[in-house]
């Protein structure tokens, strides 16, 4: 499932393909110039959260403490609600619209499984097939505890978010049979995830349909 992706819109640019009325007012702070491309379980990536009127561009920590253990992170949310129709016990208290967030991307990835194993471990990225970004459906929360490395822990309080996983569509299958991300291509759509009570922002969570993703070429070994 999901622990990899490239974030979009790092050095200040709006993000492209979408309304400058929209974004006119979120534009990447210079602080978030140095945080890399490409993200990975608990380290920081960019993050869209609602603030008063507008939304306010933070950078957090990628992955929810799963079960307490030190580096044993929730990047992916799937089960939101019990088989019993309840919201989730775990999930539950982070799904109310004001610890939602839109998290932006251009691609993600997953591991080619007939290379596990083998030595030769590589990941196959999908992105959008109109090359556009998206949004990551997802939820924040603060946490206090230990991050960062063994070597260079961090204690305290920590912002850390991840975001909603559903059934693959046919083009990511072949490479992961369980999951892929929620993706928001629309601003309607963020608008619902961000603002609706949760039964209806729910219905998001479903695969992107198989004609709007792409597999991109692999890059080249350096």
């Amino acid at each position: 499932m999901c622990n990899h992706y490239r974030q979009a819109i790092l050095k200040g640019e709006r993000i492209p393909g979408w309304s400058i009325d929209q974004f006119s007012e979120i534009r990447i702070p210079l602080r978030f110039s140095n945080l890399p491309e490409q993200v990975y379980p608990d380290k920081f990536g960019v993050v869209f959260r609602q603030q008063g009127d507008g939304l306010e561009a933070s950078s957090m920590r990628w992955g929810f403490p799963k079960t307490g253990e030190k580096r044993d992170w929730g990047t992916n949310a799937r089960n939101i609600f019990e088989p019993s129709g309840e919201l989730s016990r775990w999930w539950g208290p982070w799904t109310y619209p004001e610890n939602r967030c839109l998290v932006p991307a251009t691609s993600f990835f997953e591991p080619d499984q007939s290379t596990v194993g083998t030595g030769a471990f590589r990941e196959v990225e999908f992105a959008r097939a109109d090359g556009l970004p998206f949004m990551f459906a997802g939820l924040w929360q603060t946490w206090s505890g230990v991050r960062g490395t063994k070597k260079s822990p961090e204690t305290g309080e920590h912002d850390l978010y991840t975001f909603l996983t559903t059934e693959p569509n046919a083009v990511v299958k072949p490479f992961h049979k369980r999951a892929m991300p929620v993706m928001l291509t629309t601003w309607e759509q963020c608008e619902i995830w961000l603002n609706e009570p949760i039964d209806e922002a729910i219905k998001l969570q479903k695969p992107l349909r198989e004609d709007g993703l792409m597999i991109l070429p692999r890059e080249p070994s350096t």
